[in-house]
């Protein structure tokens, strides 16, 4: 198939894909008759978006959106049975995950229970010497000084860790896929339960544990008492969301949405120190949230001590929660230097194997468990395949994976538990925790790689580039871009808009950092455009436009508003580029 202006292989070897001859047409009939910007139809088609759905898209509230708390098994009794702890002094334990969505949906029944003048114990294993999830051993300890303990974004497949809490009730708040069975607890609340219908299988933990909070908040309304406002702690819930790669479609576009309003009201302390270390000096968005925060977060995790994420979300201290904030920066710089020592093999490894199978896959002697699950989301990105990354110690490996749009990682994980290739494992839909035996390592990724090859892994061409359609210099406005992000947040599942700027001419170029490429570009009758793309300078596509001797070309990336000293211009993240 020809691509779209005709790029079959652009300057970064990708073929340019647009839309379809339909899609077009419906976006041109929804122009017509909501009076909506074209550009702005197109991305509504996209998302199935009917004309007359449009407005409501448009606003999506949380009202309109939230489930029933109760449609969710098991709601009810976690619900009370966390209520009763709450208000009759009971001692309870928050045992959480070591990553951005543990560590946020801790910081939820931290802050709910703060504002209710009680405290709780909180346990975030080390990823190291205690792994995934509930053991054994913490849970007896925990169990012999609570009566409640409260798993966060684990714990639904731990059976014999949550029968080891004698003594302690123990309700389960999570998301990760469920097994045939579910472990004898209080309750098991998850969307991913086998019997759950999978309505809202693609909540986060964070937006689990907050339909858990508002429904105890109607329990006590129906005790004529009244619970903290849950809206001021939607910042966390957001961060959790786009942190774990949560689709963006549905509630959870609504909350995220909602969050970002709230996080960018800079009440709660800890998230103003991190964005401050972060230097985040504009209203925060779904990038700041995956790019900036979630990192500096998830390094206590990875490399780290573990609950440090999770107490800086919760810390009401300023100089507190800046110190904490200071400690994640560090750790995080850390965690870059251990990540690239192990891309660069890793990649090399996947390489020789081919990047054009079902499974791109890489293991190594001692790399660190806590960048294993980064490096296989790099090479996700890169192949646009599912990745494994697994770190070989002694007789066995630990490993972590990523997953691309349509194909279940999780699923797959959990078939091969029960063929027995996997000693430990467990997941969702597009990231997934392994553990196993030296021996069997070669036998059990290709056998991933069968699953995945059923659910049609591998035959999405890596270098298709998607775009929104075309846009000219002059209509990329300021207020074309605020009118585009109605339609956001944008994230997984719900892709920020891509365009393509045809038969263009450079007007400048300069390298700035160490390989990013600024230039300036325009359609010849005065309209001009700046532009930035990260990473180019030094290759092929970079160094085409510096040398470009007057060619034209067409661009595509990513419009946003780059505001600067109290203005605010049109700016193009490019991408791609093709020689017109």
């Amino acid at each position: 198939m020809s691509g779209f202006l005709s790029v079959d292989a652009s300057l970064s070897d990708r073929l340019w894909v647009g839309p379809s001859i339909e899609d077009d047409r419906l976006a041109e009939g929804m122009a017509q008759d909501t009076n909506l910007p074209l550009p702005l139809c197109r991305i509504l088609v996209r998302r199935g978006v009917a004309p007359p759905d449009a407005e409501t898209f448009l606003t999506p509230t949380i009202k309109d959106l939230l489930p029933d708390p109760l449609s969710l098994k098991d709601m009810q009794p976690a619900a009370a049975r966390f209520l009763q702890a709450a208000q009759s002094g009971e001692k309870i334990a928050i045992f959480a995950d070591y990553d951005v969505d543990g560590g946020t949906s801790a910081a939820l029944l931290l802050d709910w229970l703060r504002q209710m003048g009680r405290d709780a114990t909180l346990y975030i294993p080390d990823r190291i010497t205690e792994g995934y999830g509930p053991n054994i051993p913490a849970m007896e300890m925990l169990a012999r000084d609570h009566a409640l303990i409260v798993c966060v974004d684990c714990g639904t497949v731990s059976h014999e860790a949550i029968a080891a809490a004698k003594g302690a009730d123990v309700v389960v708040l999570d998301h990760h896929l469920g097994g045939e069975t579910l472990p004898d607890a209080v309750a098991v609340v998850n969307p991913n339960r086998q019997d759950e219908s999978g309505d809202y299988a693609q909540l986060c933990a964070a937006g689990v544990v907050f339909l858990l909070l508002v429904e105890v908040n109607r329990q006590m309304r129906a005790l004529d008492q009244t619970g903290p406002n849950l809206v001021d702690m939607l910042d966390l819930v957001a961060l959790g969301t786009v942190a774990d790669v949560a689709p963006l479609t549905g509630v959870n576009r609504a909350l995220v949405r909602q969050g970002l309003k709230v996080m960018a009201m800079r009440k709660r302390i800890g998230l103003v120190a991190l964005g401050d270390v972060a230097r985040m000096n504009s209203a925060p968005t779904t990038y700041h949230l995956g790019f900036m925060l979630g990192p500096r977060i998830n390094a206590g995790g990875r490399i780290g001590q573990a609950d440090l994420g999770a107490r800086l979300l919760a810390c009401t201290n300023v100089q507190e929660a800046r110190a904490m904030a200071d400690r994640l920066d560090e750790l995080n710089s850390e965690r870059r230097e251990v990540e690239a020592s192990v891309r660069d093999v890793a990649l090399a490894q996947a390489e020789e194997r081919g990047l054009d199978a079902p499974l791109v896959w890489a293991a190594g002697e001692g790399w660190h468990p806590g960048v294993v699950g980064i490096v296989a989301s790099r090479l996700k990105e890169t192949t646009n395949r599912p990745a494994i990354v697994i770190g070989l110690d002694g007789d066995e490996g630990k490993g972590s994976g990523r997953s691309v749009s349509g194909v279940d990682l999780g699923a797959s994980i959990q078939r091969l538990m029960a063929e027995g290739l996997l000693l430990k494992g467990g997941g969702h839909k597009m990231a997934a925790g392994l553990t196993v035996a030296r021996d069997q390592l070669e036998p059990a990724m290709a056998r991933l790689s069968e699953l995945l090859a059923k659910q049609g892994a591998g035959d999405a061409g890596p270098a298709d580039l998607k775009l929104d359609g075309v846009l000219m210099p002059g209509a990329a406005t300021v207020e074309l871009i605020e009118q585009l992000e109605q339609a956001g947040p944008f994230g997984a599942s719900a892709p920020a808009p891509r365009f393509a700027f045809p038969d263009v001419e450079i007007n400048f170029t300069k390298r700035i950092g160490d390989n990013h490429l600024k230039l300036t570009f325009g359609d010849g009758m005065g309209a001009r455009i700046e532009a930035i793309a990260f990473g180019v300078y030094d290759g092929t596509m970079g160094q085409a436009l510096v040398n470009h001797g007057g060619a034209r070309f067409h661009l595509a990336g990513r419009l946003e508003i780059n505001s600067w000293g109290g203005r605010a211009r049109v700016q193009l993240r490019l991408e791609d580029a093709a020689r017109a």
